[in-house]
């Protein structure tokens, strides 16, 4: 079934996978107020569908999402335009509205994979970075954005998901001077998980859903857990204390015992997610 909410397209058509599409391809996808808070609804109702464990986050026609566009006005939480300049409280809460997408994309306990399908910039961008994984056209690029027109290149997570991602030294050079980042060099820098030729983006994705739901759905959401929380870990101990509840929890489950009884009998694994 597809649900269309004008430029949010939710197709959950496939068995535990959610294809979430930015639809305005006009505009590259670029995201204006009301856009984003449709996608934080939608985001929130995926929150709550345990039937999804993947979701392939991309865009339609040649762009993956231009981030936010400057050509709406900035909109009141009942999307009617403000009056008047914006204040220094209606910015602050247009900033928090747009973080607050990367937030949920990052809280979601499902797999989540960005088939990253053409150019991805400022807010676009920190979309894919609050990915677990990226899949890349080799026509996408990837671009902070924000430097080069007089505002700061930190927004949406980016000067906190880029370093994590590529190391400080390499997210402090494409932070500072803005320069696109081209498919083949976010590979080579492992930005990006995969790189594909362009009709091939989302059904690589797709093959990694298929690969992910493979896997129990205990092993696939704390092994998620376990990876973000982890990233944060202030010590090896600290990181060896999450692994170990999160697997001593796992050896509890009746999924493990299956696959234990699946390998001794040469079968494949049936998951019930208990």
């Amino acid at each position: 079934m597809s649900d269309t909410e004008e430029d949010i397209l939710i197709d959950r058509s496939r068995d535990g996978i959610a294809l979430l599409t930015l639809n305005r391809p006009a505009r590259l996808n670029a995201l204006s107020q009301p856009a984003v808070r449709r996608l934080c609804a939608a985001l929130d109702a995926l929150a709550h569908d345990d039937g999804v464990r993947v979701l392939i986050l991309t865009g339609a026609g040649r762009g993956f999402c231009a981030g936010w566009d400057l050509t709406t006005p900035l909109t009141r939480r009942d999307d009617q335009p403000l009056a008047g300049e914006p204040s220094v409280t209606d910015l602050m809460a247009g900033q928090e509205l747009f973080a607050g997408m990367v937030r949920r994309l990052r809280a979601l306990d499902k797999v989540v994979i960005a088939a990253v399908n053409g150019v991805a910039v400022g807010a676009g961008f920190a979309l894919t970075l609050g990915a677990d994984i990226r899949v890349a056209a080799r026509s996408a690029s990837f671009h902070v954005g924000a430097v080069r027109i007089g505002l700061t290149a930190g927004e949406c997570g980016i000067s906190y998901h880029l370093p994590r991602l590529v190391g400080a030294s390499r997210a402090f050079e494409l932070m500072l001077t803005g320069r696109p980042v081209q498919a083949d060099e976010a590979e080579r820098i492992g930005l990006v998980a995969a790189l594909v030729d362009d009709a091939e983006v989302l059904p690589r994705a797709l093959a990694m859903a298929a690969d992910v739901l493979r896997n129990s759905p205990y092993a696939t959401r704390h092994t998620k857990q376990v990876m973000w929380t982890n990233l944060e870990a202030p010590s090896l101990d600290a990181a060896l204390e999450v692994e170990n509840r999160a697997q001593v929890l796992a050896l509890k489950t009746e999924d493990f015992r299956e696959a234990a009884a699946a390998f001794a009998a040469k079968r494949a694994p049936v998951f019930t997610g208990r």
